[in-house]
Protein backbone atom coordinates (compact mmCIF):
# COMPACT_ATOMS: atom_id res chain seq x y z
CA UNK A 1 0.00 0.00 0.00
CA UNK A 2 1.01 3.42 -0.82
CA UNK A 3 -1.16 4.85 2.25
CA UNK A 4 -2.97 4.19 5.23
CA UNK A 5 -5.17 6.23 6.17
CA UNK A 6 -6.74 5.94 9.99
CA UNK A 7 -10.31 7.26 11.28
CA UNK A 8 -14.03 7.71 11.05
CA UNK A 9 -16.07 5.57 8.36
CA UNK A 10 -19.47 5.74 8.64
CA UNK A 11 -22.76 7.17 6.34
CA UNK A 12 -23.89 10.43 5.47
CA UNK A 13 -27.68 11.22 5.08
CA UNK A 14 -27.65 14.88 3.29
CA UNK A 15 -31.00 16.58 3.26
CA UNK A 16 -31.07 19.32 0.45
CA UNK A 17 -34.23 21.83 0.41
CA UNK A 18 -35.87 23.60 2.92
CA UNK A 19 -34.02 22.00 5.86
CA UNK A 20 -33.84 24.67 8.60
CA UNK A 21 -35.83 22.50 10.89
CA UNK A 22 -39.27 24.23 12.62
CA UNK A 23 -40.26 22.50 16.00
CA UNK A 24 -44.13 22.46 16.79
CA UNK A 25 -44.49 19.41 14.10
CA UNK A 26 -43.97 21.10 11.13
CA UNK A 27 -43.81 19.22 8.12
CA UNK A 28 -41.31 20.39 5.41
CA UNK A 29 -40.81 18.99 2.17
CA UNK A 30 -36.99 18.08 0.77
CA UNK A 31 -35.71 18.39 -2.71
CA UNK A 32 -32.86 15.28 -2.32
CA UNK A 33 -32.03 12.99 0.39
CA UNK A 34 -29.18 10.87 -0.20
CA UNK A 35 -27.48 8.13 1.96
CA UNK A 36 -23.85 7.93 0.78
CA UNK A 37 -20.44 7.35 2.45
CA UNK A 38 -19.42 9.71 5.10
CA UNK A 39 -16.13 10.36 7.59
CA UNK A 40 -13.39 12.24 6.61
CA UNK A 41 -11.04 9.60 6.50
CA UNK A 42 -13.22 7.04 4.41
CA UNK A 43 -13.68 10.26 1.97
CA UNK A 44 -9.94 11.27 1.84
CA UNK A 45 -9.01 7.50 1.46
CA UNK A 46 -12.23 7.22 -1.43
CA UNK A 47 -10.38 10.32 -3.37
CA UNK A 48 -7.18 8.92 -3.18
CA UNK A 49 -8.12 5.55 -4.40
CA UNK A 50 -9.94 7.02 -7.64
CA UNK A 51 -6.62 8.91 -8.05
CA UNK A 52 -4.82 5.65 -8.57
CA UNK A 53 -2.93 5.58 -5.30
CA UNK A 54 -3.09 1.83 -3.16
CA UNK A 55 -4.69 2.86 -0.28
CA UNK A 56 -5.95 0.97 2.89
CA UNK A 57 -8.15 2.44 5.31
CA UNK A 58 -7.96 1.60 9.04
CA UNK A 59 -11.62 2.03 10.61
CA UNK A 60 -14.13 0.37 13.40
CA UNK A 61 -17.05 -0.09 12.19
CA UNK A 62 -20.92 -1.49 13.34
CA UNK A 63 -22.03 -4.88 13.33
CA UNK A 64 -25.21 -3.42 11.77
CA UNK A 65 -27.12 -2.37 8.46
CA UNK A 66 -25.31 1.66 8.71
CA UNK A 67 -22.29 -1.13 8.85
CA UNK A 68 -23.44 -2.68 5.59
CA UNK A 69 -23.71 0.24 4.02
CA UNK A 70 -20.31 1.65 4.97
CA UNK A 71 -17.97 -1.22 3.95
CA UNK A 72 -19.74 -1.96 0.59
CA UNK A 73 -19.09 2.08 -0.44
CA UNK A 74 -15.61 1.66 1.01
CA UNK A 75 -14.56 -1.67 -0.62
CA UNK A 76 -16.69 -0.21 -3.67
CA UNK A 77 -14.14 2.36 -4.15
CA UNK A 78 -11.12 0.31 -4.40
CA UNK A 79 -9.87 1.13 -1.26
CA UNK A 80 -8.22 -2.41 1.11
CA UNK A 81 -10.37 -1.85 4.39
CA UNK A 82 -8.87 -3.18 7.45
CA UNK A 83 -11.02 -3.06 10.21
CA UNK A 84 -10.75 -2.92 14.01
CA UNK A 85 -13.08 -5.61 15.53
CA UNK A 86 -13.80 -5.07 19.26
CA UNK A 87 -17.64 -5.88 20.35
CA UNK A 88 -20.41 -5.86 18.23
CA UNK A 89 -22.66 -3.59 20.48
CA UNK A 90 -21.73 -0.33 19.72
CA UNK A 91 -23.61 0.84 16.35
CA UNK A 92 -22.30 2.40 13.38
CA UNK A 93 -22.01 6.18 13.46
CA UNK A 94 -23.59 8.28 11.12
CA UNK A 95 -24.00 11.88 10.58
CA UNK A 96 -27.22 13.63 9.35
CA UNK A 97 -26.34 16.82 7.17
CA UNK A 98 -28.88 19.76 6.21
CA UNK A 99 -27.35 21.10 3.07
CA UNK A 100 -28.28 24.46 2.00
CA UNK A 101 -25.88 25.90 -1.03
CA UNK A 102 -23.56 28.34 0.85
CA UNK A 103 -23.79 26.41 4.32
CA UNK A 104 -24.56 23.64 6.11
CA UNK A 105 -25.33 21.96 9.26
CA UNK A 106 -23.92 18.56 10.44
CA UNK A 107 -25.62 16.38 13.38
CA UNK A 108 -23.54 13.30 14.27
CA UNK A 109 -24.10 10.07 16.55
CA UNK A 110 -20.71 9.23 17.34
CA UNK A 111 -21.19 5.37 17.59
CA UNK A 112 -18.60 3.61 16.36
CA UNK A 113 -15.90 6.82 15.93
CA UNK A 114 -14.68 7.17 18.77
CA UNK A 115 -13.47 3.87 19.28
CA UNK A 116 -10.16 3.28 17.77
CA UNK A 117 -7.12 3.33 19.86
CA UNK A 118 -3.12 3.99 19.47
CA UNK A 119 -2.70 0.32 19.81
CA UNK A 120 -4.70 -0.35 17.14
CA UNK A 121 -2.33 1.04 14.39
CA UNK A 122 -0.19 -1.70 14.52
CA UNK A 123 3.85 -2.42 13.26
CA UNK A 124 2.41 -4.94 11.09
CA UNK A 125 -0.19 -1.85 9.56
CA UNK A 126 2.61 0.11 9.27
CA UNK A 127 4.75 -2.35 7.21
CA UNK A 128 5.01 -1.77 3.68
CA UNK A 129 3.08 1.39 4.05
CA UNK A 130 4.66 4.86 2.41
CA UNK A 131 2.73 7.62 4.00
CA UNK A 132 0.10 7.46 7.13
CA UNK A 133 -2.91 10.28 7.39
CA UNK A 134 -5.21 10.45 10.02
CA UNK A 135 -8.64 12.50 10.04
CA UNK A 136 -11.03 13.77 12.27
CA UNK A 137 -8.81 13.85 15.13
CA UNK A 138 -11.35 14.92 17.60
CA UNK A 139 -13.80 12.82 16.90
CA UNK A 140 -11.64 10.07 18.35
CA UNK A 141 -10.22 11.34 21.80
CA UNK A 142 -8.63 8.21 22.66
CA UNK A 143 -6.68 8.11 19.56
CA UNK A 144 -5.66 11.70 20.05
CA UNK A 145 -4.10 11.35 23.23
CA UNK A 146 -1.59 9.14 21.95
CA UNK A 147 -1.30 9.90 18.47
CA UNK A 148 1.74 11.76 19.01
CA UNK A 149 3.95 8.13 19.62
CA UNK A 150 2.28 6.66 16.73
CA UNK A 151 3.33 9.42 14.38
CA UNK A 152 6.76 9.25 15.88
CA UNK A 153 6.68 5.43 15.23
CA UNK A 154 5.81 6.12 11.58
CA UNK A 155 8.27 8.38 11.32
CA UNK A 156 11.25 6.57 12.73
CA UNK A 157 9.92 3.31 10.01
CA UNK A 158 10.16 5.45 7.45
CA UNK A 159 6.63 6.74 6.66
CA UNK A 160 5.81 10.20 6.00
CA UNK A 161 2.97 11.78 7.90
CA UNK A 162 -0.31 13.54 7.49
CA UNK A 163 -2.93 15.20 9.73
CA UNK A 164 -6.58 16.78 8.74
CA UNK A 165 -8.02 17.27 12.41
CA UNK A 166 -11.43 18.79 11.61
CA UNK A 167 -12.61 21.03 14.00
CA UNK A 168 -12.94 20.34 17.96
CA UNK A 169 -16.26 20.20 19.31
CA UNK A 170 -14.46 20.62 22.96
CA UNK A 171 -12.55 23.85 21.61
CA UNK A 172 -9.73 22.28 23.53
CA UNK A 173 -6.71 21.16 20.98
CA UNK A 174 -5.70 18.95 23.05
CA UNK A 175 -2.28 17.33 22.43
CA UNK A 176 -2.35 19.14 18.92
CA UNK A 177 1.53 20.18 19.82
CA UNK A 178 3.11 17.56 20.65
CA UNK A 179 1.22 15.43 16.99
CA UNK A 180 2.43 18.52 14.65
CA UNK A 181 5.96 17.60 16.20
CA UNK A 182 5.79 14.46 14.15
CA UNK A 183 3.30 15.69 10.98
CA UNK A 184 5.14 16.24 7.58
CA UNK A 185 1.63 18.21 6.24
CA UNK A 186 -0.99 19.86 8.03
CA UNK A 187 -4.16 20.20 6.46
CA UNK A 188 -6.62 22.43 8.02
CA UNK A 189 -8.87 25.37 6.94
CA UNK A 190 -8.16 28.96 8.12
CA UNK A 191 -10.63 28.19 10.98
CA UNK A 192 -9.00 25.63 12.44
CA UNK A 193 -5.50 26.86 11.47
CA UNK A 194 -5.90 29.80 13.77
CA UNK A 195 -7.89 27.70 16.41
CA UNK A 196 -4.68 25.33 16.71
CA UNK A 197 -1.95 28.10 16.35
CA UNK A 198 -4.28 30.94 18.58
CA UNK A 199 -3.26 33.74 16.36
CA UNK A 200 -5.63 35.52 13.98
CA UNK A 201 -2.56 36.48 11.24
CA UNK A 202 -2.98 33.16 8.95
CA UNK A 203 0.74 34.22 7.70
CA UNK A 204 2.31 34.09 11.05
CA UNK A 205 -0.36 30.94 12.68
CA UNK A 206 1.41 28.83 9.70
CA UNK A 207 5.07 30.01 10.18
CA UNK A 208 4.49 29.55 14.00
CA UNK A 209 4.22 25.37 13.22
CA UNK A 210 7.65 25.30 12.34
CA UNK A 211 9.09 22.77 10.02
CA UNK A 212 5.10 20.82 9.20
CA UNK A 213 4.59 22.03 5.55
CA UNK A 214 1.02 23.64 6.00
CA UNK A 215 -1.55 23.28 3.14
CA UNK A 216 -4.74 25.64 4.01
CA UNK A 217 -8.11 25.15 2.55
CA UNK A 218 -9.87 28.23 1.72
CA UNK A 219 -13.19 27.50 0.46
CA UNK A 220 -14.10 29.05 -2.93
CA UNK A 221 -10.84 31.22 -2.72
CA UNK A 222 -8.79 28.07 -3.25
CA UNK A 223 -6.01 27.35 -1.08
CA UNK A 224 -2.60 28.17 0.78
CA UNK A 225 0.56 26.63 1.38
CA UNK A 226 3.73 27.48 3.41
CA UNK A 227 6.51 25.07 3.72
CA UNK A 228 11.02 25.70 4.05
CA UNK A 229 10.14 29.39 4.89
CA UNK A 230 8.25 29.75 1.51
CA UNK A 231 4.65 30.47 0.63
CA UNK A 232 2.18 29.92 -2.27
CA UNK A 233 -1.48 30.31 -3.20
CA UNK A 234 -3.56 28.50 -5.89
CA UNK A 235 -7.37 30.14 -6.68
CA UNK A 236 -10.20 28.17 -6.93
CA UNK A 237 -11.95 26.93 -9.79
CA UNK A 238 -15.47 27.81 -10.53
CA UNK A 239 -17.90 24.81 -10.84
CA UNK A 240 -21.66 23.39 -10.79
CA UNK A 241 -21.96 23.44 -6.98
CA UNK A 242 -24.33 20.57 -6.36
CA UNK A 243 -23.39 19.75 -2.39
CA UNK A 244 -19.60 20.54 -0.78
CA UNK A 245 -19.60 17.87 1.98
CA UNK A 246 -16.49 16.19 1.73
CA UNK A 247 -14.51 18.97 -0.65
CA UNK A 248 -12.12 19.19 1.99
CA UNK A 249 -11.53 15.76 2.24
CA UNK A 250 -10.98 15.50 -1.77
CA UNK A 251 -8.56 18.24 -1.25
CA UNK A 252 -6.53 16.27 0.98
CA UNK A 253 -6.34 13.35 -0.88
CA UNK A 254 -5.56 15.60 -4.08
CA UNK A 255 -2.41 16.52 -2.49
CA UNK A 256 -1.18 13.74 -1.05
CA UNK A 257 -1.84 12.19 -4.18
CA UNK A 258 0.37 14.55 -6.38
CA UNK A 259 2.82 14.45 -3.38
CA UNK A 260 3.41 10.89 -3.62
CA UNK A 261 3.57 10.89 -6.96
CA UNK A 262 6.74 13.50 -6.72
CA UNK A 263 4.45 16.55 -8.14
CA UNK A 264 6.09 19.81 -6.40
CA UNK A 265 4.01 21.57 -3.51
CA UNK A 266 3.18 24.28 -5.84
CA UNK A 267 1.99 21.55 -8.08
CA UNK A 268 0.32 19.32 -5.64
CA UNK A 269 -1.68 22.22 -4.09
CA UNK A 270 -3.32 22.60 -7.80
CA UNK A 271 -4.10 19.33 -7.81
CA UNK A 272 -5.51 19.54 -4.38
CA UNK A 273 -7.72 22.48 -5.20
CA UNK A 274 -8.61 20.88 -8.52
CA UNK A 275 -9.81 17.55 -6.95
CA UNK A 276 -11.78 19.07 -3.90
CA UNK A 277 -13.44 21.31 -6.37
CA UNK A 278 -14.30 18.66 -8.74
CA UNK A 279 -16.42 16.49 -6.14
CA UNK A 280 -18.75 19.34 -5.35
CA UNK A 281 -20.32 18.50 -8.38
CA UNK A 282 -22.91 15.65 -6.88
CA UNK A 283 -24.24 15.13 -3.69
CA UNK A 284 -22.07 13.59 -0.83
CA UNK A 285 -18.29 13.33 -0.69
CA UNK A 286 -17.81 10.68 -2.80
CA UNK A 287 -19.94 10.55 -5.77
CA UNK A 288 -18.00 12.97 -8.21
CA UNK A 289 -13.96 12.52 -6.88
CA UNK A 290 -11.87 13.29 -9.47
CA UNK A 291 -9.88 11.41 -11.16
CA UNK A 292 -6.33 11.58 -12.50
CA UNK A 293 -6.86 12.51 -15.96
CA UNK A 294 -9.96 14.74 -14.43
CA UNK A 295 -7.29 16.63 -12.46
CA UNK A 296 -5.37 17.45 -15.03
CA UNK A 297 -7.70 18.31 -17.67
CA UNK A 298 -8.73 21.15 -15.24
CA UNK A 299 -5.24 21.98 -14.17
CA UNK A 300 -4.31 22.22 -17.64
CA UNK A 301 -1.40 19.53 -17.18
CA UNK A 302 -0.09 16.92 -19.26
Amino acid sequence: MDVLVVGDANPDLILRGDVRPRFGQAEQLLTAADLVLGGSASITAAGLGRLGVRTALLTKIGRDVFGDVTRRAITGRGVELREVDRDDDTPTGISVILSEVADKAILTLPGTIPVLRPSDITGEHLAGVRHLHVASLYLQPALAAGLADVFGRARASGLTTSLDTNWDPTGKWESIGAILEHTDVFLPNANELRAVTGLSDLDEAARSLGDTTVVMKDGEHGARAWWDGRRVATPGHVVDVVDTTGAGDSFNAGFLAARLQGETVESALRWAVAAGSLSTRAAGGTAAQATREDVLALIGGA
